[in-house]
């Protein structure tokens, strides 16, 4: 790879992971709550509805942050997003009625009382600190009842909401993800959230052809910023929203 790419990527990304990075990302949302299983379980929302235009979606998790005034596990576990996520065909947002949105919330309030916490999931499910063993682990979960409208069905996509969500989870000492998972799956195992942003960078650069969106594609271009960024692979993301800003 040209040295001048990998000197700019790098630079790039220390230049954008910042606060002010939250702003316009739904990342912020993980942090307008307090509690660590509070964060985890809207990152997790935050990151299924994480599609279209932000202006679009960010009322959305809002919405649900302001109905649980904040304590978004006792809203679930209470029943009490019912009356604000009512089972029916009402649209909540683009092709998510309320009634698939529903259906999302009872299956996490199906792993909490399980497993106690998504972070008791992860450690559950996750097998030699390896990212993809748990994106697995929630395919496999969710696939229910229409829930893999929100969760993807399997591995065969690129999963980028929730490598999205893993990347919140697991990176530390940064100003905008949260870094709860450090412990339970390796930062260098994390794959890169293949946005449309993202691929069109990446096609840019010449370092990848073509516009899939497949998990392969995904490991292919975080190999590539594995080696731009050994320890740290997601780096790679902020990388690239630079690059994107600054050509």
């Amino acid at each position: 790879m040209d040295q001048f790419i990998i000197q700019s990527l790098r630079e790039y990304a220390e230049r954008y992971e910042t606060e002010t990075f939250l702003f316009e990302d739904p990342s912020i949302f993980m942090h307008k709550v307090q509690g660590e299983s509070n964060q985890e379980i809207i990152a997790f929302i935050a990151a299924g509805l994480s599609y279209g235009r932000r202006e679009l979606f960010f009322p959305k998790i809002q919405y649900i942050i302001d109905c649980s005034h904040g304590d978004v596990e006792k809203w679930i576990l209470s029943n009490d997003f019912c009356k604000d996520v009512p089972d029916n065909d009402n649209c909540y947002y683009r092709l998510y009625t309320n009634k698939i949105i529903n259906t999302f919330i009872r299956r996490i309030k199906s792993l909490l009382e399980e497993y106690g916490s998504l972070r008791q999931f992860a450690i559950s499910n996750t097998k030699d600190n390896d990212a993809v063993t748990l994106i697995e682990a929630f395919t496999k979960y969710f696939n229910t009842n229409e829930v893999s409208r929100v969760i993807p069905k399997d591995t065969k996509s690129s999963c980028k909401r929730l490598c999205m969500f893993l990347r919140w989870m697991v990176r530390t000492s940064s100003p905008v993800d949260l870094g709860l998972w450090s412990d339970i799956v390796d930062k260098r195992t994390l794959i890169m959230p293949m946005d449309v942003h993202v691929i069109q960078e990446a096609v840019r650069l010449g370092l990848m052809t073509g516009k899939s969106v497949s998990m392969k594609f995904a490991q292919k271009l975080t190999s590539l910023m594995l080696d731009i960024f050994p320890e740290d692979p997601l780096k790679g993301d902020f990388a690239l929203f630079g690059y994107g800003v600054n050509h």
